[in-house]
């Protein structure tokens, strides 16, 4: 089996890490956040201030600002691209288990620029550049997220609609997400999301603990989360390997899903075979798309990004996605 986690990565493009992060210092500090008035949807969340920019030739222009959010547990980073006369519910992408915001590299923009819409991401706490954890991860890790904690971030931004795009674990959390977020969640695109706890699933959590018992393969953590490296490695691995957690799956919540979803699954994905995809597509309640990506792995964003950015695109279209 082939395991790919985060691949050819160029050490001197990044921060060097001793606890902070290098990125910390763009971070708004702002008590707007918690300001009473919600702005309009073609508007920044609140928080937010304008820093700076980037484009693609023949794309809009993308701003892109940061702010930290005050959750229970503590600050939350977000980063949020903004393009140019957006009027459309924002995409909001939830990270996979080693992930981060920094992690989604120029996805997001490109994804802002091809749909016209705003795009946020924020790490989870414990992660990347938001508050560190020191007690272990509770199995209910995925449920804490939908239900407590993404739902206080989307209050202090002010987001009345959005769209959650999942990335593996992140895709179940957008799944769980939506089934509590009653009209507020619009859409969800889930891409390599387990759907239950799958063989293939834990022989590949196996063969990266392995890998990261090298030195060299762990410090790849540390460039994106620093000293919480080894939280956020336990976090996943203990968790996913733990007997009590063999018999989670998504199918309390699947029921309660009525918006649409879009299920985009790797053929090739060394985390997860198609039973994932098809237990969404066939277990919500509202329109659902499966779709299987050919000589595709666990990341289809980076591996096939224009074909995942084509699917979103179309599905958000065809489905007339606020």
């Amino acid at each position: 089996m082939r395991i790919e986690f985060d691949p050819d990565e160029d050490i001197a493009n990044h921060s060097k890490h001793n606890g902070n992060l290098g990125r910390q210092s763009r971070v708004s500090r702002t008590s707007g956040i918690h300001e009473a008035q919600s702005p309009g949807r073609n508007r920044p969340p609140r928080g937010f201030s304008p820093s700076r920019s980037c484009t693609k030739d023949n794309e809009m222009a993308v701003a892109v600002n940061d702010c930290l959010v005050e959750v229970a547990g503590g600050q939350v980073f977000v980063r949020h691209w903004q393009p140019d006369g957006a009027t459309h519910a924002p995409i909001v992408l939830l990270h996979d288990s080693l992930g981060s915001v920094e992690q989604w590299r120029s996805f997001p923009a490109t994804l802002a620029a091809r749909t016209g819409r705003p795009v946020l991401a924020y790490d989870r706490l414990g992660f990347g550049q938001s508050s560190s954890r020191t007690t272990p991860a509770d199995r209910g890790f995925i449920d804490d997220e939908a239900r407590l904690h993404w739902p206080a971030i989307a209050d202090a931004l002010g987001l009345c609609e959005y769209v959650l795009f999942g990335h593996s674990v992140g895709g179940g959390m957008a799944l769980v997400a939506a089934s509590v977020a009653e009209n507020r969640c619009v859409a969800v695109i889930t891409e390599s999301a387990q759907a239950f706890v799958e063989e293939r699933t834990l022989c590949g959590i196996r063969q990266a603990m392995q890998s990261f018992a090298d030195h060299r393969q762990f410090s790849r953590i540390v460039r994106w989360h620093g000293q919480s490296a080894r939280w956020v490695l336990d976090a996943w691995t203990e968790v996913w390997l733990s007997p009590e957690f063999r018999a989670w799956s998504l199918d309390p919540y699947l029921a309660q899903v009525h918006c649409p979803v879009l299920a985009i699954h790797g053929d090739s994905d060394e985390f997860g075979s198609a039973a994932f995809p098809r237990r969404i597509a066939e277990g919500v309640s509202g329109p659902a798309r499966m779709e299987m990506l050919d000589a595709c792995g666990h990341t289809p964003h980076r591996e096939r990004e224009d074909e995942v950015l084509s699917l979103v695109s179309s599905f958000l279209a065809e489905n007339a996605v606020p």
